[in-house]
């Protein structure tokens, strides 16, 4: 290009070389179609935001819109999903940044037997079905691959929104969906087989074999030569550097495992576990968020695109049925293993909505199953139709689904399966449950506080759901009972009407929120103490009926700065004085003040007012003359007076007419001191 430049230059004389850039910036590929998607996009997303609906819907509807089905702004999609393709790659690489050995032995159980279980019996059904209504046998094993898969892009987006990755639904998806997303090796390999005339065991475990080596090799070589890269470009201290050797491991393992028939994705996500397990993990997903955002939206755009109407309004019951098929069928098998993992039926309800959806992948495999023949183009396009119907509702039914009580519809299957959800594998002594502590959740949190209120003599049960937990509460012989507090039988059985307080400690902010409202319906009066993530959540959960909420973001950061204090040598009394400071102009206190309604002891106390009028007894009288301490047993804590107010007022204060008069003492006297503050004059003459 340099070269042609100085020939033009020398020909006449101008900036001829200026010009033949912009002629050239002005024919850049696909530069057209990325300013209407994201103008398009924008404000489709913007208006879908106002209604309560989630980005990807919007993402969704802007594709469906632009495509060649809709109004066909966007003709050639053939480059728009080269772009979506790189949305996919960056998708598992990051989601590779955020997989550890750590984390998964946390999840291992739900990965290697959820998982296991839920595209095993997907298959399954799927291919019993398909064979019943007159497919061959390999076509439905294919009809099984593309149901079996569900949407990590959609549901881990939605969960991280939600702040329920870390609930047990949370978990049990998250691990299905890494077991599905290796799934798709074996998967993209069989496809071809099941399309010929035969079906070699052998061959399919020497390309099995074959996979598994690869994987192996990938991971043996990365682990040695990535992190002493990163080492050496950090050296550098050139951010574009490091950002470049990021990406080029992304695309680099990529491409090589498209080298030998495995899939890119699977490439980028090896890339991303060796990244994660070196020290610049964290600074890499930083660096490549950004673009992971912008391409995974062009990759949902696209998708969009792929939605046929007009495949709708031809077969619009064969799309509606495979529709079912998605949401209802695959959703209520992902339950079923919930329930066989022993999980309550709420979690199991969650669990369903979430996995049950269309898959990216199935996208590839839908295409490679009608090239090897193994399904037509018609029944294709049906597929695709229902599949991204079912992503569009998915985010919808996720911020639903903790709402409506369809997990009751699981409990007879629970019962008929012979897991015990509020029985519990527990027997809490009828002793301990009456003046007792509830705690919801047997984490960490919820383990401290048990322990500090053993050390007060203040008796406890735990609330858990996580049959794991149980257990281990059960091995150290902490009371527990086995259930899901959001359900007013468990609530029940852990006697939360003869409880002191209730807290809820668990990590779901919408479980909480349906906690507390299972609390109110049956325990209006026990306070509830509720810890959650953020500040901005507080404002719901006191609305929902919390005594009081601890928000993890306010607390930390107030540990952070106590910490930061002392670190710089500030006396002791100076960061208790600046903490108070900080707390004075914050919604939350570290130990809020009590009422007397919520101090035990003092419970039986009675709080009234009194006014008193002109021509009564007790104007123009002072308080040590009517004796209503001394002979009435009531304390006179405070006189409003006009605009102010008198605290703790002395027996020589005179009372007013239109004083209001505060009262406070056991039942009877404090009536027998209203009675006294109101009688007329002339009933208290002498005769």
């Amino acid at each position: 290009m340099a070269h042609v430049a100085v020939e033009w230059l020398l020909e006449d004389g101008t900036t001829a070389a200026r010009r033949v850039g912009k002629c050239r910036m002005a024919h850049i590929p696909l530069l057209e179609e990325l300013a209407l998607i994201a103008a398009i996009a924008v404000g489709i997303t913007v208006i879908f935001s106002r209604v309560r609906l989630p980005a990807v819907a919007g993402l969704l509807f802007a594709g469906a819109l632009l495509g060649p089905y809709g109004l066909s702004l966007i003709s050639d999609t053939h480059e728009i999903e080269t772009l979506a393709e790189v949305g996919v790659v960056f998708l598992l690489f990051t989601i590779g940044l955020e997989f550890s050995l750590d984390r998964m032995r946390l999840i291992a159980r739900q990965f290697a037997v959820g998982g296991a279980l839920q595209v095993g019996l997907t298959i399954v059904a799927t291919a019993l079905v398909a064979m019943a209504a007159g497919a061959s046998l390999k076509a439905g094993i294919f009809f099984g691959f593309v149901l079996s898969l569900s949407s990590t892009a959609i549901v881990l987006r939605a969960l991280s929104e939600q702040h329920e990755l870390d609930a047990p639904h949370g978990r049990i998806i998250l691990a299905t969906l890494i077991f599905q997303d290796l799934c798709v090796v074996p998967m993209v390999l069989l496809v071809p087989m099941l399309g010929g005339a035969d079906v070699s065991l052998a061959g399919i475990l020497m390309a099995l074999g074959r996979a598994a080596l690869v994987v192996l090799v990938v991971v043996g070589v990365a682990r040695l030569v990535v992190p002493r890269v990163l080492h050496w470009v950090e050296g550098s201290k050139s951010q574009e550097v490091f950002l470049l050797a990021v990406l080029g491991i992304c695309i680099g393992t990529a491409w090589l495992t498209s080298q030998v028939g495995l899939s890119l994705a699977l490439g980028a996500f090896l890339g991303g576990v060796v990244v994660a397990g070196t020290e610049h993990g964290h600074r890499a997903m930083g660096d490549v968020r950004p673009l992971r955002d912008a391409f995974v939206s062009i990759f949902f755009v696209s998708l969009g695109m792929l939605f046929d109407v007009q495949a709708l309004l031809e077969e619009p019951w064969l799309v509606l049925g495979l529709f079912l098929g998605f949401v209802v069928a695959k959703g209520t098998i992902a339950a079923i293993v919930a329930l066989a993992m022993r999980f309550p039926p709420r979690i199991a309800w969650l669990t369903g909505i979430g996995l049950g959806q269309f898959g990216e992948f199935g996208f590839v495999l839908v295409r490679l199953g009608q090239t090897q023949e193994i399904v037509t183009p018609q029944l294709s396009r049906a597929l695709l139709a229902a599949g991204i119907l079912s992503m569009f509702v998915t985010p919808a039914l996720m911020r639903l689904a903790p709402s409506i009580r369809a997990d009751e519809l699981f409990a007879p299957l629970a019962r008929f399966m012979g897991l015990r959800s509020v029985d519990g594998p527990s027997a809490v002594p009828e002793t301990v449950l009456r003046d007792h502590v509830v705690i919801v959740g047997h984490g960490l949190a919820g383990r401290l506080v048990a322990h500090a209120l053993e050390g007060c003599g203040v008796r406890y049960v735990h609330v858990e759901l996580d049959a794991a937990n149980v257990r281990a509460a059960l091995r150290s012989g902490a009371p527990i009972v086995y259930g899901d507090a959001t359900n007013e039988a468990t609530l029940l059985h852990a006697h939360l009407s003869s409880a002191r307080a209730l807290v809820v400690v668990m990590s779901d902010f919408a479980g909480a929120r349906r906690v507390l409202a299972t609390a109110r319906r049956i325990a209006p009066k026990v306070p509830s103490i509720v810890r959650t993530k953020y500040v901005g959540e507080r404002k719901m959960l006191l609305m929902d009926g919390a005594t009081d909420v601890v928000a993890e973001e306010l607390e930390g950061g107030i540990e952070v700065l106590a910490r930061l204090l002392r670190t710089l040598g500030v006396p002791g009394n100076v960061i208790g004085a600046r903490i108070q400071d900080v707390r004075s102009d914050l919604p939350s206190r570290s130990v809020p003040r009590s009422t007397l309604a919520e101090t035990r002891e003092l419970d039986e106390l009675k709080i009234e007012s009194v006014e008193v009028a002109e021509g009564s007894f007790a104007v123009a009288r002072t308080l040590a003359e009517l004796e209503i301490g001394a002979r009435i047993g009531a304390l006179v804590v405070a006189i409003r007076r006009s605009e102010s107010r008198i605290d703790a007022p002395q027996g020589g204060e005179i009372v007013r007419t239109g004083d209001v008069v505060y009262l406070i003492g056991a039942r009877d006297a404090v009536l027998a001191a209203c009675r006294l503050l109101t009688a007329p004059r002339s009933e208290k003459e002498p005769a």
